[in-house]
């Protein structure tokens, strides 16, 4: 009789109860020690990533996510310890496969049905995608990552970051647009006076902007405002909304108009000043 058959037969039933939980015993034994083993991974991991150790931390990261994929921090250590040691704009292959990394890493995390809203995951892509969108240049990636702003504020609208990140997206990405209008324009008008960067555009060029850009220009305004309105002290949204507005400027059509959103930007740079000097000086009071 072979060891199947022994444990079918009525004689044999007890065995057969026995047999199964000490299977499960050994399983669910093995299991919890992995856990365990997981855990003390992480730990380790934590501690070289903050000594600055991050080849060390990503190793004990993997191994700790291998151990037990339910892990979620684990999964995040790991995506946050490959976006560290990606250098924007180096381009090294290892570099960009540190950036990648990250982001499959953190989309991993928002595979996981439990996960789908995690902001850590979110934030960690928006942020990343920023960071190589810019060298080389990529319109797209900049706004993948813009898009994962936008998940940020479905999920928690009381957040000023998110908002703020979606500004200096909408102005990289209209200063960008500007240097090159004025650029081609310069190319074609050899023999016309220097149009310089902080001169009214050419009505010609002014209308191919606004159409390119004045709805994201809008949009990035619309946001700082939001994430004004939501820290009052955020110097770093007033310096961008500054900028943003100097871009408005550019679509104005008649001087009253241009000089009231520039005057508008001026006020702003102001503003941050003195609120970023009045941080300087609260630690030194304290």
């Amino acid at each position: 009789m072979n060891l199947f058959a022994h444990f079918r037969s009525s004689k044999n039933k007890n065995s057969v109860a026995l047999f199964a939980m000490a299977i499960f015993a050994v399983a669910f034994g093995a299991a919890g020690c992995d856990k365990l083993k997981a855990r003390d991974l992480l730990n380790k991991g934590v501690a070289a990533y903050r000594d600055g150790k991050f080849d060390q931390s990503i190793e004990d990261f993997k191994s700790a996510k291998d151990l037990d994929p339910t892990l979620t921090n684990a999964r995040l250590y790991l995506a946050t310890a490959y976006a560290t040691q990606y250098i924007p704009g180096a381009p090294s292959d290892e570099n960009i496969r540190m950036g990648k990394s990250a982001v499959q890493e953190f989309q991993d995390v928002l595979s996981i049905p439990t996960e789908k809203d995690n902001i850590s995951a979110i934030d960690g892509i928006g942020s990343i995608l920023y960071n190589m969108a810019g060298t080389p240049y990529s319109r797209e990636m900049f706004e993948q990552s813009k898009s994962y702003h936008m998940k940020h504020i479905a999920l928690k609208p009381e957040d000023p970051e998110p908002y703020y990140w979606i500004g200096v997206i909408d102005w990289t990405l209209s200063y960008r647009s500007n240097l090159e209008m004025r650029g081609k324009w310069r190319l074609a008008h050899l023999t016309a006076k220097t149009l310089k960067d902080d001169d009214p555009m050419p009505p010609d060029v002014r209308t191919d902007y606004i159409k390119e850009n004045g709805q994201m220009i809008d949009e990035g305004i619309t946001n700082l405002r939001k994430a004004i309105e939501l820290r009052p002290d955020y110097d770093d949204a007033m310096a961008y909304l500054n900028l943003l507005l100097r871009r408005k400027a550019d679509e104005a059509a008649t001087p009253d108009e241009r000089a009231s959103l520039l005057k508008e930007a001026d006020s702003l740079v102001d503003k941050a000043k003195e609120i970023k000097q009045k941080k300087m000086e609260a630690p030194a009071k304290s």
